[in-house]
């Protein structure tokens, strides 16, 4: 089993600035859950290197269990330091693509074409992509094979246009995920704010928030372990 993470490489919090990039607890959670399946990961960004931690990812108060346990493992902090850049990789080799949100893939992979033919040449070849929390925005400009938006008539979730609000950013993202999903045609619904929510839609796993980034890896690992199985 072959996973690629693919990570932001965007720092910039808009023109407030502040700083950006991933959300620790989305990449942590399903790092340990596609380890503990047996995984192979490699992590991608666009520039490769070290992709950038949203620095309040890492405050007290979202820290969790698996966060400390990534942040004290050499292992995964040399993986993260050296992700190798987007452009150099394809969904030849790997079994599944996952996405950890944070609010710099609304900069960068949203608008990313190595990212964009990643997320629809995997799906064209059979095989699964998830995302969590602001990652589904990266589905912005992917296209079905007849050249619909990716999310027409799927279901999806994202962070939504009220947790985005508690966190005080409405007016400074390029856009909201929520809002996007639904525009593009997707079947937007969601669960209560900051609780675990992911949905499936055939190859397509989107996950709402920070909690709901373990119950998309063990979905999408699940997925993968049908797939071997069937």
């Amino acid at each position: 089993m072959n996973i690629l993470i693919v990570l932001t490489s965007h720092d910039t919090l808009g023109n407030t600035g502040l700083k950006t990039g991933f959300w620790l607890e989305e990449l942590a959670a399903p790092y340990y859950a596609f380890k503990a399946a047996g995984a192979q990961l490699t992590l991608a960004s666009p520039k490769g290197g070290q992709p950038p931690l949203d620095p309040k990812s890492n405050d007290p108060a979202f820290q969790t269990a698996d966060t400390k346990r990534f942040e004290a493992d050499a292992e995964a902090g040399k993986a993260l330091a050296t992700t190798v850049p987007l452009s150099s990789v394809s969904h030849n080799g790997f079994d599944a693509v996952f996405y950890p949100g944070g609010h710099g893939p609304l900069w960068d992979l949203a608008e990313d074409r190595d990212s964009i033919s990643l997320i629809e040449s995997t799906l064209n070849a059979g095989k699964p992509v998830a995302l969590v929390c602001h990652a589904p925005g990266v589905l912005r400009h992917a296209k079905q094979p007849d050249g619909r938006p990716l999310v027409a008539g799927k279901k999806v979730t994202g962070f939504t246009n009220t947790e985005e609000e508690a966190v005080g950013l409405t007016n400074v993202v390029p856009f909201l995920v929520e809002d996007m999903l639904a525009n593009h045609g997707g079947i937007f619904s969601k669960g209560a704010d900051w609780q675990p929510y992911v949905v499936e839609d055939g190859l397509l796993i989107t996950g709402q928030n920070p909690a709901s980034s373990a119950l998309a890896a063990q979905s999408l690992v699940q997925r993968l372990q049908g797939a071997q199985t069937s």
